[in-house]
């Protein structure tokens, strides 16, 4: 199913969606900046412009191959005329074109990718554009922090596999049952937890009743790089037969000064 995702510009809701790799904003919102009422109305204003036929049909040209040129060069030389009226459904289905999509139900409308979207909202209104363009790159920046903090998110788990092996490896006894196995891996886990979080996995959830997961879901990128390097170096000291108290005190030594440096190459960046 296509994830609909939402933006706000200047008071507009405006829906957009990924189709494969390629992004579409709903034509149909921007509309609404110039007709509340009919903005199906605008788009088939904008879509009997001369112009804009040639734009989609370069635009198509360009980006599809299966794209229908007859058809296409057909509505060219109507275009502009006094009886001339094209629709989105009627433009997609002659010229087999897949830069416009038109869609029913709940999230229906007419959606254009991104170029040709903000195209229409130039015609619009350019002060409408700029704005439209400002939201879309931060909903853009704001996915490609969720990207990072998943990926990062998904190396702290593959790393807790070094760690769970080490802890089963050296501190696991043979004949302890499972639920006392699970309380000694809690609390190796709880090491690094203190060490980086300043609390156990319990304290925390005490502090935030109303919070589902647990804390490292609501960690910061920057924190999850420190807990992945951390999970690595806690196996290692297991491993070499290091005391939990001394390795309590490794840990968060090197928390702080792993996290004070990641924090200042980030300002650094924000900085450029």
């Amino acid at each position: 199913m296509t994830k609909v995702q939402e933006i706000n510009v200047k008071d507009t809701t405006i829906r957009t969606m990924k189709v494969g790799e390629a992004d579409y904003i709903c034509i149909t919102d921007i509309a609404r900046q110039k007709n509340t009422l009919e903005p199906n109305a605008v788009v088939g204003n904008w879509m009997r412009n001369r112009n804009t036929i040639e734009y989609l049909g370069i635009w198509e040209y360009l980006n599809n191959p299966n794209f229908n040129p007859i058809e296409f060069e057909g509505f060219k030389q109507q275009a502009g005329l006094n009886a001339f009226t094209l629709s989105p459904t009627r433009w997609i289905e002659a010229t087999n074109a897949i830069g416009l999509i038109a869609k029913s139900g709940r999230y229906g409308g007419t959606y254009a990718q991104r170029d040709i979207a903000f195209k229409f909202a130039s015609w619009v209104s350019v002060e409408f554009e700029l704005y439209l363009i400002k939201e879309f790159q931060r909903l853009k920046e704001e996915e490609q922090k969720a990207i990072g903090w998943s990926a990062k998110r998904e190396l702290s788990k593959i790393n807790y596999h070094i760690h769970t092996d080490a802890v089963r490896a050296n501190l696991v006894p043979d004949e302890v049952d499972a639920y006392h196995s699970s309380l000694i891996y809690a609390e190796e886990a709880d090491v690094l937890n203190v060490a980086l979080f300043g609390m156990t996995a319990k304290e925390w959830r005490e502090a935030n009743p109303g919070k589902k997961g647990n804390m490292r879901d609501y960690a910061t990128i920057n924190q999850l790089i420190c807990l992945s390097n951390m999970e690595n170096l806690n196996a290692v000291f297991i491993n070499e037969g290091i005391p939990q108290r001394d390795r309590l005190h490794k840990l968060n030594k090197i928390a702080i000064q792993q996290m004070t440096v990641l924090e200042e190459v980030g300002n650094r960046r924000l900085l450029k």
